[in-house]
């Protein structure tokens, strides 16, 4: 069965235009042409239109299109490597969600500690400190990030008065933990600020309670997305033989 490019944009609400720019991405297969070159479609190319909207919610559109243009390239291995990339990510979140969770249960029951206990501070004066760069390569990102974090709010270091040198505490390795928590959980520097003066104040942790809550909810959302995303994606697989 042929189907014009508008009726293959009206099954899924989309323009005529949008069909086109995901057959040029790779997205659908080449389209077939009239003897006049106008495009037609098949119900192989609305399989895999399925496919791609459904595994955007989980996978994000960058990474759905690159799974398509795999498959569509033949390179089915490579969109499989895809797929579970995106679903390690996925279990990687759920473990930054419960270690905020414990570090929450923590402020709850009064045992603030180190959350990078055992790691080896660079010699500062006080127990458990330690310098921006020490800091910075044991949570994995760049010393401006914790700058600008410092310019949020969001960790409030003191400076060294020999040497000028920021120097972070329990206190401030803590929030800065939460910090990159919640920053790969989504959440903006804005709205991590009122969540992290609530923890400093530990006399309001409701806040911090929803966040998690509503970040818990995103990725279960996530993860059924992903199942319907391979259904659909194993349906178009099929399809193509």
């Amino acid at each position: 069965m042929r189907l014009r490019p508008v009726d293959l944009a009206r099954r899924h609400g989309l323009s005529t235009q949008a069909v086109r720019n995901y057959e040029e991405a790779g997205i659908l297969p080449a389209a077939g042409r009239t003897p006049h070159g106008y495009r037609t479609y098949t119900e192989l190319h609305a399989a895999a239109l399925r496919a791609f909207l459904a595994l955007v919610p989980g996978h994000g559109h960058r990474t759905a299109t690159s799974i398509m243009r795999a498959v569509n390239d033949e390179e089915a291995e490579e969109a499989f490597r895809l797929v579970d990339e995106s679903h390690a990510q996925l279990l990687d979140d759920r473990r930054t969600l419960q270690a905020v969770e414990s570090a929450l249960r923590a402020l709850e029951t009064g045992a603030v500690t180190d959350p990078l206990a055992g790691a080896e501070p660079a010699a500062v004066s006080g127990p458990g400190e330690m310098f921006i760069g020490t800091l910075a390569g044991k949570l994995g990102i760049r010393p401006a990030t914790l700058r600008t974090w410092e310019r949020a709010g969001l960790v409030r270091p003191r400076r060294d008065p020999r040497t000028g040198y920021r120097v972070y505490d329990q206190a401030d390795v803590r929030d800065t933990r939460l910090t990159h928590q919640l920053r790969r959980g989504g959440y903006l520097l804005g709205q991590i600020a009122p969540l992290i003066a609530q923890v400093r104040a530990a006399g309001g942790l409701e806040p911090l309670e929803a966040a998690l809550c509503d970040w818990r909810g995103r990725l279960s959302t996530r993860g059924r997305a992903m199942l319907n995303g391979a259904a659909e994606l194993e349906a178009y697989l099929r399809e193509r033989g």
